[in-house]
């Protein structure tokens, strides 16, 4: 039986994983940012062991070190939060947030699971975004932090090549989840989910990854709408 790690397990595409991996009988260690959303994710993935990390706060996600198992097969880093607007006018506040929930969490995360990842010969997946390949006006926050985390995986998967741990980034277009909501808001746009992917076809993507044999690895996968 395998044990995977999950970030943003509460909604879109990391709560579809979640729900998949459980079905099929895998163990689930997921991320919740206080004891409060901790309670609801217990009731909602039920018979998943939930810690409790503000991925803003790299203390707290550092401290997770001392309750994670010994063995991950793997850690997908599907959390992630989003603030348009011009450089002109976006706030430090910010800049910071999407930079410390965007790319320091999934970095320290990562370091303090790489035991149990090298242990297991475990998977990364940072679910990044297309805005990771190309930034476009008003995403010059959210756009830099996944271009950041493109270079922390990159980095990630020569480190790791030798402890057997793979690394892969998923770059999921526009998808119908409670962020890209938020994000058609932000840009003073009508939101139809129907227009954009299903987030079960990322966590199928994303479950392709984990299940591959050992004779292969996928270091980079882009999911564009059609």
């Amino acid at each position: 039986m395998a044990t995977h790690l999950v970030t943003g397990a509460g909604s879109g595409i990391g709560a579809v994983l979640a729900d998949r991996l459980l079905e099929r009988g895998d163990d689930l260690v997921l991320v919740a940012r206080s004891p409060e959303r901790a309670h609801d994710l217990r009731s909602d993935v039920p018979g998943a062991t939930v810690l409790v990390a503000d991925l803003a706060d790299a203390g707290e996600v550092a401290a997770l070190a001392d309750e994670l198992p010994d063995r991950l097969d793997s850690v997908v880093h599907a959390a992630g939060v989003v603030d348009l607007g011009p450089v002109a006018d976006l706030a430090t506040e910010a800049w910071q947030e999407q930079l410390a929930v965007n790319v320091v969490a999934p970095a320290v995360l990562s370091r303090v699971a790489l035991p149990a990842l090298r242990a297991a010969g475990g998977t990364v997946v940072f679910v990044n975004s297309g805005a990771g390949l190309s930034a476009g006006p008003h995403w010059s926050a959210y756009a830099a932090s996944k271009h950041a985390l493109r270079a922390l995986a990159d980095a990630l998967r020569a480190e790791e090549q030798e402890y057997g741990v793979r690394v892969t980034t998923v770059y999921p277009g526009r998808t119908a989840t409670p962020m890209q909501q938020k994000v058609h808001e932000q840009e003073g746009r009508d939101y139809d989910a129907d227009a954009w992917i299903d987030p079960a076809t990322v966590a199928a993507a994303i479950l392709h990854v984990l299940d591959l044999g050992p004779d292969a690895t996928v270091s980079d996968l882009t999911i564009r709408p059609t």
